[in-house]
């Protein structure tokens, strides 16, 4: 039964979040109790980034030509699995940035994996509300994963934090085991994306070059890659702040900073695939970046502990939004085309120059200026996000079939 494959999707968002919360500001914590400076951790959260950027396009094609996204998503599991282990059991610099490597290759052949599973099993009429549930489960994740790992970190060991990671890895590879490969090629209810059948059936796709200069998927890249900049390093920055001051507790206040907006990301995903099937796309997507600006600019004015925590609640409002706009925009660009891991990969890489500018940058303004100025050059790429998003990005909700080039027998 499709609804018992959707049951282990479900799961599977949810392990897989929990997984990688590990190598975010836990990983942050973690280095910088090790005599990491905030240079030092922002460099190996870059090669990380740097890793996915470059791993993006391939692995894009990679997903597009794998029969099975299952097996594409559990190759990226087991990367992801032995990254953690790696830092969890030797925390040294060359280890942490082959660690690095690895995780950021997999997230990129691990995301787009799942979003192609979920558009083999959604409804089309209810793609929007499906990507929400992926959000939702995965918020849910994060928000189980913040409240062991903060207090594990706390209580036990920062080391364990890391080891958790690798602990709910192997319980996605369970989750995706329930996902039956016989609901993904016989599934009659799926959406009439042209990536969406079998490769067998499948309609012959545009030609790789047609997708990826396609403008619009272009223009869209752009905005994630100047939203990223500003994201990717706010929550690591603040939390270095904290860790720095002394702040007793450091990793149940970066637990509650994650698990805060992971409940209202849980809570808005699938209301906002609804607005986003129902009104556009562009003015969802708009709120998610206005969301995000406005946290840096909070958090400049005003880094305190408590504070900190209730200025996070904006970035449940922009992971909800780019959770569920991001392959659903993507499945609208490639709609008529196909390629749609590939566009992901496009996309991807957009959102890893952006995040791999954010953390050489914001630790680098941090170190030099402080971190007040670090946030506002944040906040100021969250607004020329915003303005790119406002000005120049089309509406792709029922988006008209492309001129297609019409090849020889």
């Amino acid at each position: 039964m499709t609804d018992r494959s959707l049951i282990g999707l479900n799961w599977l968002n949810l392990l897989v979040a929990l997984m990688q919360t590990g190598f975010g500001a836990f990983l942050s914590v973690f280095l910088t109790t090790h005599g990491w400076t905030g240079a030092e951790v922002g460099f190996a959260l870059s090669v990380s980034a740097m890793a996915a950027m470059a791993s993006q396009i391939p692995g894009g094609l990679l997903v597009d030509a794998l029969a099975s996204k299952r097996v594409a998503a559990g190759g990226a599991i087991l990367l992801v699995v032995s990254a953690a282990l790696l830092i969890g059991i030797w925390p040294n610099h060359r280890v942490v940035l082959l660690a690095a490597v690895l995780q950021g290759a997999a997230s990129c052949v691990l995301g787009p994996s799942i979003a192609a599973i979920t558009l083999a099993l959604a409804q089309k009429e209810v793609l929007g509300e499906r990507f929400g549930h992926n959000v939702r489960f995965a918020a849910l994740g994060s928000v189980a994963a913040a409240a062991v790992m903060g207090a594990i970190g706390t209580w036990y060991s920062h080391r364990a934090t890391i080891i958790l990671s690798a602990v709910a890895g192997c319980a996605a590879l369970a989750a995706l085991v329930a996902i039956r490969p016989a609901d993904i090629a016989e599934a009659h209810t799926r959406t009439d994306h042209r990536a969406a059948p079998p490769k067998g059936v499948r309609p012959m796709p545009d030609r790789g070059w047609q997708v990826a200069s396609d403008p619009c998927l272009l223009i869209f890249g752009t905005c994630l890659g100047l939203f990223y900049l500003g994201n990717a390093w706010i929550l690591p920055l603040a939390a270095n702040a904290i860790a720095r001051t002394g702040w007793h507790g450091t990793e149940l206040v970066v637990a509650a900073a994650i698990i805060v907006p992971q409940l209202i990301a849980a809570a808005l995903s699938p209301r906002i695939g609804r607005l986003a099937q129902i009104h556009g796309r562009r003015i969802v997507l708009l709120a998610g970046f206005a969301a995000m600006m406005l946290r840096a600019l909070l958090l400049a004015m005003d880094g305190h502990p408590l504070l900190m925590i209730t200025f996070q609640a904006l970035d449940g409002v922009s992971a909800a939004v780019l959770g569920v706009l991001i392959p659903l925009i993507v499945s609208d660009i490639t709609h008529h085309r196909g390629r749609f891991n590939l566009a992901m990969g496009i996309v991807g890489l957009f959102m890893g120059v952006g995040t791999a500018l954010s953390t050489l940058l914001g630790g680098a303004i941090a170190d030099r200026f402080g971190d007040a100025p670090a946030f506002l050059a944040l906040a100021a790429a969250g607004g020329a996000a915003s303005l790119l998003v406002w000005r120049v990005l089309p509406e792709t909700r029922h988006r008209p079939l492309a001129r297609r080039v019409v090849r020889p027998a």
